[in-house]
């Protein structure tokens, strides 16, 4: 009897982001958190399109960013997922539905959503730019994100997974390590990019032994640095660690 076959970078993926959905969803956070949401729950056709974006051979470049954003892939499932660059860009038109518990503020409309996400905006933005056919991006590059969960308190306020509680923090970082360690195996990159800080020590905690690992500016709009013209300042820091020419 044959051996099975090694399942594909895809495969891994799909698999990996469904085990990562199922686990977080089983996890519990108390107040100030009020409201937590899983793209990879109700936006899961959106997320598999993107996914399916992947390079079937693995990628040269994994870019990682910390979590969701409330107008990003809490959206479109798709990580910085600004809506235009989602639905005109790399094409993804999957439905999307409504999280168990919407917060009144922060109302989950899909591609549909007229707030845009500038992080997102200006990371696919610069990818956009440097390659106008998404597919020569996903040729050689993949972007994801450590934790799939939006975590809002009562005043619509988004909080980040570095302020939770320990005691909460520990369980998701087991889950989200998993399933790190799992894609970066699968995709077996040459490059580790974290967005941000975060990212990057994640990376290097989880992946980064072995591998050449850097980060970028993040493109959020609470960064002053981030403001002063950030797709020149990530490019100039990709070509000057290696990571692009």
């Amino acid at each position: 009897m044959s051996p099975p076959a090694p399942s594909s970078p895809l495969t891994a993926a799909i698999s990996a982001a469904r085990r990562l959905s199922a686990a977080v969803d089983r996890l519990v956070f108390a107040p100030p958190v009020t409201h937590v949401y899983n793209p990879l729950d109700y936006a899961w056709k959106n997320h598999e399109q993107y996914l399916r974006w992947m390079n079937p051979r693995g990628t040269r470049v994994l870019f990682l960013g910390m979590n969701p954003g409330p107008w990003g892939m809490a959206q479109t499932g798709v990580p910085f997922g600004q809506v235009a660059a989602v639905r005109d860009w790399l094409r993804i038109d999957g439905p999307v539905e409504k999280p168990a518990h919407e917060h009144p503020k922060r109302p989950v409309e899909g591609l549909g959503c007229q707030r845009s996400e500038v992080s997102g905006e200006r990371l696919w933005g610069l990818f956009r730019s440097r390659f106008p056919d998404p597919a020569d991006f996903f040729a050689e590059h993949f972007v994801a994100n450590y934790c799939p969960l939006v975590f809002m308190e009562d005043s619509g306020r988004n909080r980040t997974p570095d302020k939770l509680p320990a005691s909460e923090r520990a369980p998701l970082v087991a889950a989200c390590d998993e399933h790190l360690k799992t894609l970066v195996t699968a995709l077996d990159p040459e490059w580790l990019v974290g967005i941000g800080a975060y990212a990057e020590a994640c990376l290097e905690r989880v992946a980064g032994e072995g591998r050449k690992t850097t980060r970028i500016l993040h493109p959020s709009p609470a960064s002053p640095a981030a403001n002063r013209g950030w797709a020149e300042a990530a490019t100039g820091q990709l070509q000057a660690a290696g990571v692009w020419k």
